[in-house]
């Protein structure tokens, strides 16, 4: 099974989006901060990091490049209200990240997921 960590500082938000992507079918574990997720990928083997950008301590891009290093084979995609800051090529977000801008329907993050793990 896909296993996918979350990463999104506001609650209702997260519990939203790991209870969706649960149901179409991967594993989720959701923390509400990159500080909290930056030891689950050392210990985990995570298939996706799905993380916001604008969050406490540890922002989406930072926690990226933290992750790139830590489990160099595990993609990402940035669910952000600020997709121009994670296109920006001085940001230091990972070239090959997928963004999702916010607001989205849950369909189209499913979506996304699925076409990152097609076969």
């Amino acid at each position: 099974m896909i296993k996918i960590l979350l990463a999104e500082d506001d609650d209702s938000m997260r519990t939203f989006l790991a209870r969706a992507i649960e149901r179409a079918g991967y594993e989720v574990t959701a923390v509400d901060r990159g500080t909290s997720a930056l030891p689950l990928i050392a210990s985990g083997n995570f298939d996706l990091l799905l993380t916001d950008i604008v969050m406490p301590e540890m922002d989406g891009i930072e926690l990226a490049q933290r992750a790139a290093a830590l489990a160099p084979g595990m993609r990402v995609m940035f669910i952000t209200g600020f997709a121009a800051v994670a296109l920006n090529r001085s940001s230091g977000a990972p070239q090959n990240a997928k963004v999702l801008s916010k607001p989205f329907h849950l369909r189209d993050l499913v979506n996304e997921i699925d076409r990152l793990f097609a076969a």
